[in-house]
Formats: C-alpha cells, sequence, structure tokens
C-alpha cells in the first residue's frame, strides 16, 4: 500500500483530503471527483465491507499514484491520528452501516461508530491548524417519527401537514435516538458539533437519507436501491419489510458530493451546524414506487414478499434541505427516473449483463413517481 509523507502530502506536494470509509460507496464516488479535479486523496479504510476492494481496484487503475491507501480502522487511534496530519480536508465517511448489525452487536457498533468518530476529532484537535471536517450523519437521529400524521395516497404514504408534506423535515425536529445503530451515530453527530462549539474545530454534520448511485453494493440492510435492482437484474425475490408504502427521499450520489464539496467551500457558515439531506419532497419515493419503477427499466416486474415491520423504521422521512441550500446555493440535479436507470446501468455493466439487453426491456417504458 502507498502511504504519505509525515506531514501529510503526497508525493505532488500537495495536502491530502483525507476520507474516512472512503473505498465506500460514497467515498468511491467523493474520491473519484476529487481525483479528477487534480487533489491528491488518502483512503482510509479497513476493507471489511464486501465490493469495497473491487471499488479500490477501480480507482487505482483510474488515477494512479495520486490515491493513497491507509488500510486500518477507526479504532486505531494512532493510525487516524497518524492519517489525519496535515490533511486540507477531512470527510468521515467510516461506519458500521446497519440498524440489524447493531441489534445484533451493539457494543462493536458503539465503537466504530462513536468511539471512531472521537477519535478523530481528538486527532483534529490536537493539531496547531485542525483540517475542516464533513461528517455523515443519518435521519435515524430523529428515530421513528410517530407523531407525524400521514395518509395513503396510492401506493404511497404522505404527509397529512401541509408544510411537511410541501418541505420535509427539517432540522428543527427534536433528536430522538432509536436502535444501537441510531444511538451511535447520534451520539457522533453531537459530539462533532459540540466539538466544533467547544474547540473551534470547524465541522458540519449531514443527517442523510437514502443515498443510491454507482459503485454501491447494496444488501437488505443498507443500500436498498441498488439492493432491489441487484435482486432484479439476479431474477432474485425482493423482500418488503411492512407494507412497501414507506417513503424515502433519495439522492443520487453525484449531487450529495457536489454537496459536500460546496459544505467545505462554506465552511466558516456552517461549522458547528447539522444539515437535513437528501432528495426533498420532489425524490420522495415508496418501496413499491421503486418496485414498478424497475419493472418499467427492466420489462419484468420483481418478485416481492412481504414480512413484519423493522424496529424504527420510518414509515415516512423526507428531508427540508432549504437551509442548506440558503447557505451554499446547492440543489439537486438527477432526478429519481435518470438516477436509478444509471444505477442499472452501471450495476449490468458490473455484473456482465450486455446494455443490449436492457436497451430491448426498456425500449419506451418510462414512469413517474
Amino acid at each position: 500500500m502507498s502511504h504519505t509523507n509525515g506531514n501529510g502530502a503526497s508525493r505532488h506536494g500537495q495536502r491530502l483530503v483525507l476520507i474516512t470509509g472512503g473505498a465506500g460507496f460514497v467515498g468511491t464516488n467523493l474520491a473519484h471527483r476529487l481525483l479528477l479535479s487534480g487533489r491528491p486523496v488518502l483512503i482510509y479504510d479497513d476493507l471489511s465491507r464486501p465490493g469495497v476492494e473491487q471499488n479500490l481496484q477501480w480507482l487505482r487503475a483510474t488515477h494512479g499514484d495520486r490515491l493513497r491507501v491507509e488500510v486500518a480502522d477507526v479504532r486505531d487511534a494512532h493510525a487516524l491520528r497518524r492519517a489525519a496530519q496535515g490533511a486540507s480536508q477531512v470527510f468521515h465517511f467510516a461506519a458500521q452501516v446497519a440498524v440489524t448489525t447493531s441489534l445484533t452487536d451493539p457494543v462493536r457498533d458503539f465503537e466504530v461508530n462513536a468511539r471512531g468518530t472521537l477519535n478523530l476529532l481528538e486527532a483534529l484537535r490536537g493539531m496547531d491548524d485542525p483540517a475542516p471536517l464533513v461528517f455523515t450523519s443519518t435521519n435515524k437521529v430523529y428515530g421513528a417519527l410517530p407523531d407525524i400524521g400521514l395518509r395513503q395516497r396510492g401506493r404511497r404514504y404522505e404527509a397529512e401537514d401541509d408544510a411537511v408534506r410541501a418541505h420535509g423535515i427539517g432540522e428543527a425536529r427534536p433528536l430522538d435516538f432509536h436502535s444501537p445503530y441510531g444511538c451511535s451515530k447520534g451520539t457522533a453527530d453531537q459530539y462533532v458539533l459540540d466539538y466544533a462549539r467547544t474547540f473551534g474545530i470547524p465541522a458540519t454534520v449531514f443527517r442523510m437519507s437514502c443515498i443510491y448511485g454507482p459503485h454501491q453494493f447494496g444488501t437488505e440492510d443498507q443500500g436498498w436501491v441498488a439492493h432491489f435492482l441487484i435482486r432484479a437484474l439476479d431474477g432474485e425475490r425482493i423482500t418488503l419489510y411492512g407494507d412497501g408504502m414507506q417513503v424515502r427521499d433519495v439522492l443520487f450520489v453525484d449531487d450529495l458530493v457536489q454537496a459536500f464539496l460546496l459544505a467545505q467551500a462554506h465552511m466558516p457558515n456552517l461549522t458547528g451546524q447539522a444539515f437535513n439531506i437528501g432528495g426533498g419532497p420532489d425524490s420522495a419515493i415508496s418501496l413499491l414506487n421503486l418496485i414498478e419503477m424497475i419493472g418499467d427499466l427492466t420489462g419484468r416486474r420483481p418478485e416481492v414478499r412481504f414480512e413484519g415491520w423493522r424496529p424504527g423504521d420510518q414509515r415516512y422521512y423526507v428531508s427540508d434541505t432549504r437551509r442548506f441550500q440558503a447557505v451554499t446555493g446547492w440543489k439537486r440535479s438527477v432526478d429519481v427516473f435518470q438516477g436509478v436507470e444509471r444505477l442499472l446501468a452501471w450495476l449490468s455493466e458490473a455484473r456482465g449483463l450486455p446494455q443490449r439487453v436492457l436497451a430491448e426491456r426498456s425500449a419506451g417504458m418510462r414512469v413517474g413517481v
């Protein structure tokens, strides 16, 4: 593996951008964007998630020695401190990402998500000029949202409240951690905000809704848009937990990467604040909506079975992104159908399915949500 020199500079002389968990789906897309712009990147990742080594191979083949890789765990405070030294910017994505896994092993979930984040914050606190930090939190910090009245509209839920239906859920929503995962990510979320307030570390938090796009190897527990597409391509049945009408605002990863870059550029105005980030009301779809869309894109509706609701699952979550938009000028640019179509094409190519087959299946078929 390649490494930085002792002061965090690459062999090209530029200060590196540190991305923890950088071999994952989001990190790979951010690293690619930064490397394309000529900025050297250090990916810090323990490579424990399936598919991430494939992402690293692709980044190396595309960008060569501008990419540095440190194979290590965020629970290793010494290694993390060494990696952070001299970084120009830090993006902290490394995490245990599944609610289901947190229920099985809540101690490891805490150690990775809460303690790992604290290790990074302490590394930054020890610097004379700490690098600005963007941390990815989750909408799970708001809990199950049981007080939001819902009604059925077609094959999805919608909020009864006019303001929530028009704009989504804002950052003024009280925190209500559900599940060990919600607790560990919420703890990290609050530590980042407090280290900005107490120690002056430039840092902001993204409370993210559902992100999807290329280089995502989705599973039943995390990355549901990619997971549904993978199951459909393999001709496998998809399990829906609950009634399938639960709604999320999905955001294509290119738009998220743009939000990351804007957050760093506007850090003096964002530091110490959390922002809800997602596709917003115009990108809100239900699980059943996505099943229908996949059927239209592939020419074959996936087989579905239903299981009981999972603990803490939100029946409705849509991000109100107006605060972040007002400060940075960010806006979503990829609509849901276009984004799902692009992810389907990437997954098909990655799995060796000829594009001709997809083109024949989807000829003349389009659906709106």
